[in-house]
């Protein structure tokens, strides 16, 4: 899909991969939507774009707040693009977290996308309309430290091909884009050690927005960005042992920066 002059409501716009694929949207001539639930920093964003953007604040972890949110929406219907980026982590041992990490997680990353896809489809341009679901590389390759953020982005990945083929036979699609590690606010610093140590290849969230658009312009629908995961991925999908093996031999440091805190 060609970006320039198309509608796109950008949903959790102020994260770090979301501000950056805001600007990135801004230059290549989308008409802005930004929603989030910090207005100062909404406005912030705005104030770098080249372009008038509209803004919704609301609070999306209720039902009201998701209701209230995509009624405004709907009154710019019909929607060209609809981009669920917003997220949340948490780098741990399961035994470690507690009700409330796990509940955070599943409800950001997967029921909040969901749920707001499911409100937003009638808005959508029903010839045309693309929904792009932002997901990661641990939503294929199961990683230690990050079990729960693991089954969000599995559920997400899964969820966004089930509605593709939902949706085969209208000019509705749905975009699965992964990046892999990003440089930005969700990471902790251990996690930024960790990959450090580890030698893991983290990309820029300017990097990461530019291939995101690049994965809209050719109507990618499964796309994961950046070389070795891209290819671990099919590793593991075919060879999961294998990659396991390899996981198993990084254990123990991935171990040491997972207790750091204990």
């Amino acid at each position: 899909m060609d970006i320039k002059n198309r509608s796109v409501v950008l949903i959790g716009a102020t994260g770090g991969i979301g501000s950056a694929l805001a600007k990135e949207l801004d230059t290549q001539g989308a008409r802005l939507t930004l929603v989030g639930r910090n207005e100062a920093t909404l406005d912030a964003l705005m104030a770098t774009l080249s372009s008038p953007a509209l803004k919704v604040v609301c609070d999306l972890s209720s039902d009201a707040g998701r209701r209230a949110c995509t009624t405004r929406l709907a009154a710019q219907a019909p929607i060209d693009m609809v981009i669920n980026a917003a997220g949340v982590s948490q780098f741990g041992w399961l035994s470690d977290s507690d009700e409330g990490d796990t509940a955070q997680m599943l409800a950001v990353n997967l029921e909040l996308p969901i749920e707001m896809t499911r409100l937003l489809l009638p808005a959508l341009d029903q010839s045309h309309g693309r929904i792009v679901n932002i997901g990661s590389t641990f939503g294929a390759i199961g990683y230690p430290g990050y079990s729960a953020y693991c089954a969000s982005k599995f559920g997400l990945r899964g969820f966004s091909e089930a509605l593709n083929r939902e949706l085969s036979d209208t000019g509705l699609r749905v975009l699965y884009i992964a990046p892999r590690a990003t440089r930005t606010c969700i990471n902790s610093s251990q996690v930024e050690r960790m990959n450090e140590a580890l030698g893991n290849k983290v990309d820029s969230p300017e990097l990461v927005a530019r291939q995101i658009c690049s994965a809209i312009a050719r109507d990618a629908r499964m796309v994961h960005l950046g070389n070795p995961e891209k290819i671990l991925v099919r590793l593991n999908a075919v060879f999961s042992s294998v990659l396991g093996a390899a996981l198993r031999r990084q254990l123990p440091t991935i171990k040491k920066f997972a207790m750091e805190n204990n």
